[in-house]
């Protein structure tokens, strides 16, 4: 193994990708950059200059990747995926947070096809066997009382390696792990891209179609944090308790020990049970 991946990885190109892309929004515009700031900045950008509904940027690097309640991400170059796409749904921007758990079945989907099994944590971290691969960031736009567009940024652990993360990540490193250290074998770039985008497009066409209660369903099947005891601490929330699970809208509820349902739209969840 490499210091920082399981192999020298053959570099990510939108050919290679496109190949295996079978869907019909997302996706239909890429743009592959060798490093930005961020792939969600980046998109961001595209998004106000009006880039269409699919729109999907990917980068071999990040020097400021971001995940949720603007954690770094570590972005080491050519070994992971790093992707946002942009998405224009009609819904109301109280939805925003349910519309979001698209990205984490998408990973979800795109990780049991290597014949792993994934499971999510709220609101939509991916893990495998108890380590983190995966986050999703959402960043959304709103027009008065209506959504714009939403960007959906996704950073998977590929072909990084324990070590790699120990090194750069300090304790969280130890929570964290990647796909070919489950596997014991490194993973195609190229390949799982096109394998998450293709089940991003699925689900968006499933939530436009049937609402966000079919979503929820399926990602009620990998959650793993409903009935469990749970710390939850984020800039306006502090709560110890039992979750009761996410609605539809994904907001978590939370039975607290003065017996009152929180309900939390953000926060870092800490497992206690």
């Amino acid at each position: 193994m490499w210091g920082e991946a399981w192999v020298a990885d053959s570099p990510l190109t939108i050919e290679a990708i496109r190949r295996a892309l079978r869907s019909r929004t997302v996706g239909r515009r890429m743009c592959l950059y060798d490093e930005v700031a961020s792939t969600n900045q980046a998109l961001s950008e595209l998004a106000v200059a009006g880039a269409s509904d699919g729109t999907v940027v990917l980068a071999e690097s990040q020097t400021a990747g971001r995940g949720r309640r603007d954690k770094c991400w570590f972005s080491p170059r050519g070994v992971n995926l790093y992707a946002s796409v942009l998405l224009r749904p009609a819904i109301r921007p109280a939805a925003a947070p349910g519309f979001a758990v698209i990205a984490s079945l998408a990973v979800a989907d795109a990780i049991r096809d290597l014949g792993l099994q994934p499971a999510i944590k709220w609101p939509n971290d991916v893990l495998v066997r108890d380590g983190k691969v995966a986050g999703v960031r959402a960043e959304l736009v709103t027009r008065g009382d209506r959504l714009n567009h939403v960007v959906l940024g996704v950073g998977v652990n590929l072909n990084v390696t324990a070590a790699a993360l120990l090194l750069a990540l300090g304790e969280a490193g130890r929570r964290a792990t990647s796909l070919a250290e489950r596997l014991g074998r490194p993973v195609d770039r190229n390949a799982f891209a096109a394998g998450f985008l293709n089940a991003l497009d699925a689900w968006y066409a499933i939530y436009l179609r049937h609402g966000p209660a079919a979503c929820h369903g399926a990602w009620r099947d990998l959650d793993i944090v409903t009935g469990r005891r749970v710390s939850i601490r984020g800039d306006s929330i502090a709560v110890d308790g039992r979750a009761l699970g996410a609605n539809v809208d994904g907001y978590l509820q939370v039975e607290g020990a003065d017996g009152l349902i929180h309900t939390v739209a953000s926060g870092e969840v800490r497992l206690l049970q």
